[in-house]
């Protein structure tokens, strides 16, 4: 990864710290229709794009679609995507310690709490799902030992600006290059460690079905949740219509007793979450990040190469 430190890099910061406080002076409310208008332009002028999104909803979900209902989804995922850089510019000003719950309702997250409170370390999975930022954000607030891995952007002053964001509450961020030793020593502390689960893992990764379809997905997640016998919780936070609005929630906890007989345990925790991701996003498939590549990596010997973009 090329760090772009240059002129051109600080003046595109410098633009976009000024869109950011033109937009601040509006609600955040009228600023989320102004991403879905964005979203359609970025329809038309990105074709690329769309023909990415409307390929994956057809091998995912085709067969129960039709080609106006396809088209309409990745419409809306692209709407979703501008909604969501328009949530990050007003998350730290919204959601606080004293007003998160005019904003978010929770759902099923008592066993998760349990895990989060035991102390004892635990694998917080997520994939790019609705506002994926906001979980971690938000366990964050409450006051839990919660870290993030994440890739650095290359601007290095937009880099800072969103780490700054990010960190608003806590929330400990771990540069994805070199993570592992970092990642080790949360677990041995007792911490929680949040992953963006749903990454194509290339040809290295393990094959298993997601959506149907095989994904490579990464083997590092299975192998920390069994080398420190933690719990692997999968989460969401979904939006609530087109307003500034979500309920965040778990859909699984995976607890290490379930895998512990398995005669291929890494392969079983590794299908187990990605089912998890999958039943989430099935419950509003509009807010997936459709033009996400997860199916760009193929097994060997795949005898037909899928009408990936």
């Amino acid at each position: 990864m090329k760090r772009d430190d240059g002129p051109k890099a600080w003046l595109l910061y410098a633009l976009a710290r000024a869109l950011i406080a033109l937009l601040r002076i509006f609600p955040v409310n009228w600023n989320l229709v102004t991403a879905r208008v964005v979203a359609r332009i970025w329809w038309y002028v990105l074709p690329r794009h769309r023909k990415r999104a409307t390929a994956h909803i057809r091998m995912a979900l085709g067969s129960e679609m039709s080609d106006v209902e396809v088209e309409r989804m990745a419409l809306r995922s692209l709407e979703g995507l501008a909604m969501l850089a328009m949530d990050f510019i007003f998350l730290p000003h919204l959601v606080t310690a004293a007003t998160w719950g005019r904003y978010v309702r929770l759902n099923n997250m008592s066993a998760a709490l349990r895990v989060m409170l035991d102390g004892k370390g635990a694998l917080l999975l997520t994939p790019h799902f609705g506002n994926w930022e906001l979980a971690g954000y938000l366990l964050a607030l409450f006051g839990f030992d919660v870290a993030a891995i994440m890739r650095p952007l290359d601007n290095v002053y937009l880099n800072r600006y969103v780490v700054s964001v990010r960190r608003r509450t806590g929330l400990s961020l771990i540069d994805k290059k070199g993570a592992t030793e970092s990642a080790e020593q949360i677990l041995r502390d007792g911490g929680a460690l949040g992953f963006i689960a749903d990454q194509n893992a290339g040809s290295k990764g393990m094959f298993v079905d997601f959506f149907g379809i095989k994904a490579s997905t990464y083997k590092s997640i299975g192998l920390l949740a069994m080398s420190h016998n933690v719990p692997i919780i999968v989460g969401y936070a979904v939006r609530l219509g087109n307003r500034f609005e979500f309920e965040v929630g778990v859909e699984r906890v995976i607890h290490p007793h379930e895998w512990a007989d398995r005669d291929d345990p890494l392969r079983w925790i590794t299908q187990e979450y990605s089912h998890a991701m999958e039943a989430s996003i099935r419950r509003a498939p509009e807010q997936y990040l459709w033009i996400h590549r997860r199916w760009k990596s193929r097994p060997k010997g795949e005898r037909q190469p899928l009408p990936v973009t």
